[in-house]
């Protein structure tokens, strides 16, 4: 018996989850899924220029595992480019780093992830945020004001 899938850590959810090619109508197309965690593997070593070691360490899973993943994604991606398939995004083994933040202006206490919106209040647009919990992980990635 396999062993449970463990669950990768992501920090990013692209707000467009659907391509298809220009110019083939969409009964004709086959689609292929890309799952989140295939997507934030790419991200980290294809924009973000991370070495495997740095990027398996940000998923929070073995180098293998994270060498496993971005494979698996770039011939997803090679195979929709060539054959002109559309790439949804969706589904995977992955959990998100959401983080509660207390805006010292207007009280506003909101969940957010810690790269969107670059720490400031939804409500009023405040920079004068600090993180609320007190876990280690929560240090190490909120922006915390003084």
């Amino acid at each position: 018996m396999p062993r449970p899938t463990k669950f990768r850590r992501v920090e990013f959810f692209p707000k467009d989850t659907y391509f298809v090619p220009w110019g083939k109508p969409k009964c004709d197309i086959e689609e292929i899924v890309l799952k989140v965690e295939e997507l934030e593997a790419m991200r980290l070593k294809d924009i973000e220029g991370l070495n495997q070691e740095e990027c398996a360490e940000r998923m929070q899973v073995s180098r293998q595992t994270f060498q496993n993943i971005i494979d698996s994604a770039r011939k997803k991606i090679a195979i929709a480019l060539t054959e002109g398939n559309a790439i949804r995004i969706n589904g995977g083994n992955y959990r998100a780093t959401f983080c509660k933040f207390k805006c010292f202006n207007c009280g506003n206490l909101y969940e957010m992830n810690y790269e969107q919106d670059k720490y400031n209040c939804p409500v009023c647009g405040s920079d004068k945020i600090m993180c609320s919990k007190k876990a280690e992980i929560c240090k190490k990635w909120c922006k915390n004001t003084d």
